[in-house]
């Protein structure tokens, strides 16, 4: 919790449940990464906060995007981010989408199949085009090995095919999962795609970029490894693999860039035992899986928990959302514990959600609106 925040909240006393985000702490994360790897570009991944006062304070810091959708194309464009610093990552995209990006001048795309290749040769013709490989995502919290990418035998193929139909082989990327712990991932991937890298180098592609990708970790309950520590191990890694002559390099964060900037209020609704006996007590919050808290799926992110009464006794607790839904629940398997004093009407904070709330929350599931968003 920054200062801002802290002061913001006790001023104001915003209803619950809300996003609470220091737009400042947004452009300290952004600094700490260029100076960790001061040899890429940095691509923010609209989809782990999209708000305008993000992307705008963004655009000022000269960033790049990368969008999911032409909604997200739109967004950035419409921030002040020019067309050639915004990347169309996402391998799966409506014709529509392609058309509009490309009329209105974005030239990167990004795909892992024969047919998305197909439609980017028609509706985005000459573009630059990069293709993306299936990567080992262990270490990660919430992985992306199986959805997206493709082989090395098939994106050899592909990107020879590319020249093929007018479009600029432009470059490798993968991704090793999002809130990545280990910096063996990155070392792992770069030695993979850099051998095909090289292949196609020798085979007369003219490739230039490798995408890292993002899944650059924030702190939630758990230490994670510094930045600094990533950045030596990529730095190691693509110097081991090109020397000296190394390829433009492009990284997507997210999560690193907004994730501890936010912070969730919400209000404890009831805290209750099931049965007398049995130490474990059911704390609701007005906020849940359905209300943005998605990650908490698996119980994949587990958010640090401040309370009114820190520091005194506490006791185990199960953790879960407002909603008459049986899927609502946030921690059961966890060993979270709070304060034994928590009662119902309580504001408690969650966080480091500065990324992936805003934009799960539902619409109006069981009539509850989405969070209220306040960037400071």
């Amino acid at each position: 919790m920054t200062p801002k925040i802290a002061r913001f909240l006790a001023e104001q006393l915003p209803a619950t449940p809300c996003l609470v985000l220091d737009v400042d702490r947004v452009e300290a994360n952004f600094c700490a990464l260029q100076r960790a790897l001061p040899l890429a570009r940095i691509f923010y991944a609209v989809k782990a906060n999209p708000a305008a006062p993000v992307l705008e304070r963004l655009v000022t810091l000269a960033s790049n995007f990368d969008a999911a959708s032409w909604e997200e194309v739109q967004a950035c464009l419409e921030a002040g981010a020019q067309p050639e610093a915004i990347s169309f990552g996402n391998t799966i995209k409506k014709v529509s989408a392609i058309q509009r990006a490309f009329e209105r001048g974005v030239s990167l795309y990004a795909f892992d199949s024969a047919e998305e290749l197909a439609k980017l040769a028609k509706h985005a013709p000459g573009a630059r085009v990069y293709c993306r490989l299936l990567v080992e995502n262990k270490g990660a919290d919430w992985p992306l090995s199986r959805k997206f990418g493709t082989t090395i035998e098939h994106a050899r193929e592909l990107m020879l095919r590319a020249g093929d139909l007018g479009l600029d082989p432009y470059g490798l990327s993968f991704h090793v999962g999002s809130q990545q712990t280990s910096t063996h991932a990155y070392e792992a991937a770069i030695g993979k795609v850099a051998m095909l890298f090289t292949d196609l180098t020798e085979a007369g592609v003219n490739l230039r970029m490798m995408n890292l990708g993002g899944g650059f970790p924030t702190r939630y309950r758990d230490a994670v490894p510094e930045i600094d520590t990533f950045g030596d191990a990529i730095m190691r890694a693509m110097t081991a693999h090109f020397g000296n002559a190394l390829p433009e390099i492009l990284i997507e964060p997210g999560r690193f860039i907004v994730g501890d900037a936010g912070l969730v209020s919400a209000e404890v609704v009831l805290v209750s035992r099931r049965d007398p006996k049995d130490p474990v007590r059911w704390v609701y919050l007005d906020i849940g899986r359905f209300g943005g808290l998605a990650e908490t799926e698996g119980e994949a992110m587990k958010y640090r928990i401040v309370t009114p009464h820190d520091g005194s006794k506490m006791g185990p607790v199960a953790i879960a959302g407002p909603t008459c839904d049986g899927a609502d629940i946030l921690y059961e398997k966890s060993n979270y514990r709070l304060p034994l004093a928590l009662s119902s009407g309580d504001r408690v904070e969650l966080l480091s959600t500065g990324a992936y709330v805003t934009t799960y929350a539902s619409q109006r599931f069981n009539g509850f609106a989405p969070l209220a968003e306040h960037y400071l």
